[in-house]
């Protein structure tokens, strides 16, 4: 699916901020361990088409913590105990769809498979260290990226957790989308109020049905 994307990652290389990125990452992966591994840093696109794109969820940063990064927002290999943000959007899907949620398994490919796009907006991060590649150049990345995704002319739903992942509302301005915001799933904002009870599954399956694409089986892995 890389492929793909080829416009999108020419665009960017024009800009002066690639080269500065390669050079980052070939310095951080030589000198310490960095998540996720170098082949998987690209892995929400190669597992979802901009043809066949129909949702995105926009992460932060990838885990930080060894064997959970996959290069996939949210997700975790199968095996790997979920992240409590994870359980949450589980348990949403469960309350808002009536279905029952695989709790043994995060590993998300699955949506990814079918046209979401789990991007996270810093792509790499240092083993223990959150936020610790929080760099500009994959902000002005995740701006080509959003960007791109705009001139798509197919219905898309974009999943905005957080004022982190709200920044980036303002890049979506074409009118064939859907735009789900609530605060972002981890304990501490969702216990306060504002995750559940929000419907923003079946919303999405709704829109995504009455514009004549395949909603999403939130079962799939």
């Amino acid at each position: 699916m890389l492929g793909d994307w080829k416009c999108l990652f020419d665009e960017f290389k024009k800009t002066p901020y690639s080269a500065s990125l390669h050079s980052f990452l070939e310095e951080e992966y030589a000198k310490g361990t960095v998540y996720p591994p170098r082949d998987m840093v690209f892995q929400a696109f190669k597992l979802t088409s901009p043809k066949t794109l129909k949702a995105v969820i926009i992460g932060q940063d990838p885990y930080h913590n060894p064997g959970e990064a996959m290069g996939l927002s949210f997700s975790v290999p199968k095996g790997i105990d979920l992240p409590p943000s994870l359980v949450n959007v589980y348990k949403e899907i469960e309350n808002d769809l009536g279905v029952n949620m695989d709790f043994e398994n995060g590993d998300l490919s699955g949506w990814a498979e079918q046209g979401m796009l789990l991007l996270n907006a810093y792509l790499t991060v240092r083993a223990h260290k959150p936020l610790s590649h929080s760099r500009s150049e994959y902000v002005e990345f995740m701006k080509c990226t959003l960007r791109y995704i705009d001139t798509l002319q197919q219905p898309i739903v974009f999943f905005l957790w957080g004022n982190f992942a709200r920044q980036f509302k303002k890049l979506i301005t074409n009118k064939n989308r859907l735009v789900l915001e609530s605060v972002h799933p981890s304990p501490l904002s969702a216990n306060r109020g504002g995750w559940f009870g929000n419907h923003q599954f079946s919303r999405c399956n709704d829109f995504l049905s009455q514009n004549g694409a395949k909603p999403i089986d939130w079962l799939a892995h």
